[in-house]
């Protein structure tokens, strides 16, 4: 273990630098070019193999030197950012307006990278294949589907698959692990919401979808208060509401989405 763990503090300087320069250009999903060209490139250097996935994610193959088992461990790491506006000031802060790595991403990048770097060198001490995969769009439309289906669980077939995220509530150097269900699972959802728009001083001659979605919105809040047991873990968020484009008219439309992990 100590050995490992030497290896790591070697690349620690090399791998910070690596999750500085993804979070200064983020990118957000399946516009994820310059962080697959970094990640390929990486690869490259090391003499990993790899191969191409939903249009920017990666797939790289490492083999152990040891008497093939025929055993085959797949370990994950999204790659794309949130299309947030980074406000922090720091030295590494994004470069692109209106592009942030929000979730950690960049982190889960660098980490997959540094670990294909440990796993690579020392291939002599371990048998069967390990699979290392970027997901792109992880965010957004969900890249691992469109991996699945274009076989990179295949070929060869994955027996079981590792993944990690990173926890701003948990002390540095600490890793949470355990039996049983340790991360939500997330589902998105959109609600548009379809009124008559007409003139904000006569709304009698209208139908105002904002009270309408209004209503919806605090229904929803109810959920897990009155229809899901307390002893279960659910929660559901409405992180988008946009209606209307000026203050005197009631618009026609509102569009809602939002969330629910349990």
């Amino acid at each position: 273990m100590s050995r490992f763990k030497n290896e790591a503090e070697s690349i620690k300087d090399e791998i910070i630098a690596i999750r500085r320069t993804l979070h200064e250009n983020p990118e957000i999903g399946y516009e994820e070019f310059n962080t697959s060209r970094l990640i390929k490139e990486f690869l490259t250097k090391e003499g990993i193999v790899y191969e191409e996935y939903a249009k920017t994610g990666v797939c790289a193959l490492i083999k152990g030197k040891q008497a093939d088992n025929g055993k085959v461990i797949a370990v994950r790491a999204d790659i794309d950012a949130l299309p947030l506006e980074d406000k922090k000031k720091c030295s590494y802060a994004s470069k692109i307006k209106g592009r942030m790595h929000g979730c950690g991403h960049d982190g889960h990048t660098s980490i997959l990278l540094g670990v294909a770097k440990l796993i690579n060198r020392n291939r002599d001490i371990f048998g069967g294949t390990v699979k290392l995969i970027f997901e792109p769009a992880e965010e957004t439309t969900g890249g691992a589907k469109v991996m699945i289906e274009e076989g990179v669980l295949e070929n060869p077939k994955v027996d079981a698959a590792l993944a990690m995220h990173v926890h701003s509530g948990t002390p540095s150097n600490v890793v949470l692990c355990g039996l049983g269900t340790s991360i939500a699972g997330c589902n998105r959802f959109r609600i548009v919401v379809k009124g008559k728009g007409c003139h904000g001083a006569m709304p009698e001659l209208g139908v105002d979808p904002i009270n309408i979605a209004t209503h919806i919105y605090l229904s929803l809040q109810e959920i897990t208060s009155r229809e899901v047991t307390a002893t279960k873990p659910a929660v559901i968020t409405i992180g988008k509401f946009a209606g209307g484009d000026a203050p005197n008219i009631i618009p026609s439309e509102v569009i809602m989405e939002g969330t629910i992990r349990s």
